[in-house]
């Protein structure tokens, strides 16, 4: 199954990296099965947060712990910005990551890409892109592998790259 996010979760990760002055903003992606209901934002503690990220220990054992507890929402993977405006992972982003499978989303303040951590995969022997589809409120938007935002008069309006086959 696809993964699936709201244009209000993806609205808010963006619109978090657009105000983050340069730095790299990060956080988790909590959901179950294959849709992501929230983007916990927490601390950079990163020794250069204009250039990586790394997710605040005490936050991530705090997130594992309440989805145990509680039944709660999983640790489905986790975002982060890159403040020079592209949305694939770097090569610290590969060096980084575990393959564990999880789901990377990256943003800029004006688009947005999803990504797996896998072995072998085919960006930087880490990474696979990711389909997902879109929940706008109104209507589910299937296939999509990425986004870009304008702003407009009405405020933001959201420029969709579809899944070709």
């Amino acid at each position: 199954m696809k993964p699936e996010i709201s244009s209000a979760i993806l609205r808010q990760v963006m619109d978090r990296a657009d105000r983050a002055g340069g730095q790299e903003v990060c956080g988790l992606l909590r959901g179950r099965g294959p849709v992501i209901r929230q983007a916990l934002a927490t601390a950079n503690i990163a020794a250069d947060p204009q250039r990586a990220f790394e997710i605040e220990p005490a936050a991530l054992l705090r997130a594992h712990r309440l989805a145990r507890r509680t039944g709660g929402l999983e640790i489905l993977g986790c975002y982060h910005s890159h403040p020079n405006g592209r949305t694939d992972p770097s090569p610290r982003d590969a060096q980084a990551a575990a393959a564990d499978e999880k789901l990377w989303l990256i943003v800029t303040p004006d688009s947005a890409r999803l990504w797996r951590a896998r072995p072998h995969g085919m960006l930087h022997g880490r990474f696979d892109p990711v389909a997902f589809g879109i929940r706008t409120g109104k209507r589910d938007i299937r296939a999509v592998t990425g986004v870009c935002r304008h702003r407009t008069v009405q405020g933001w309006s959201f420029e969709l790259d579809y899944l070709t086959d």
